[in-house]
């Protein structure tokens, strides 16, 4: 396996493979995928994007991640900026890079991918704190959720239900930069 960086043409390329990543990570319905498609193909050209992808030997799609700078009129960031209070814009959204995807192959989780794909990803972040959401779960058995409390993600926002999804969502966020590994 091996972790490149991705420019936003290497993601648009190999859309197909990224939604195929996100479907089977996510365990979304296949008329969800379609909209999903779309505003990926959206999101490659969103100021500060950066992306990362892990392939394997032969170059198969087994993770990815990306992400880009928050700014009012993005749906995400509206939606999570008019849950928060007043202290908690300004502190998270003041110069916020969004963690928007972080997906690794079901069959392929449990091998440091995922940890190993925030790391660069939020290497190459620009901004001085990052958000991003992740679905309610017991944080004991959560592989995601695991992964975000060894970064040092803490809760923003819980229990918040996004329009057209039935599911509750975690918004976690913290400070930029990461620390160098081992601290």
């Amino acid at each position: 396996m091996r972790l490149v960086p991705w420019k936003p043409d290497d993601l648009a390329r190999r859309l197909d493979d990224v939604v195929s990543v996100y479907g089977e990570a996510m365990g979304y319905r296949a008329e969800l995928l379609e909209a999903r498609r779309g505003y990926i193909a959206t999101h490659v050209r969103r100021p500060g994007f950066r992306a990362v992808a892990t392939l394997s030997t032969n170059g198969h799609l087994v993770g990815f991640g990306y992400g880009y700078l928050s700014a009012p009129g993005q749906w995400w960031h509206d939606q999570v900026y008019n849950a928060l209070s007043a202290d908690a814009r300004k502190t998270w959204f003041t110069d916020c890079f969004e963690v928007v995807e972080l997906h690794v192959r079901p069959a392929a989780q449990g091998h440091q991918l995922g940890a190993r794909q925030l790391r660069a990803l939020l290497g190459m972040a620009d901004g001085s704190t990052t958000l991003l959401s992740t679905p309610e779960a017991d944080e004991r058995t959560s592989r995601a959720w695991r992964l975000y409390r060894r970064f040092g993600f803490v809760d923003v926002l819980r229990n918040f239900r996004f329009p057209g999804d039935e599911r509750s969502f975690a918004v976690l966020g913290r400070d930029l930069p990461l620390p160098p590994p081992g601290r």
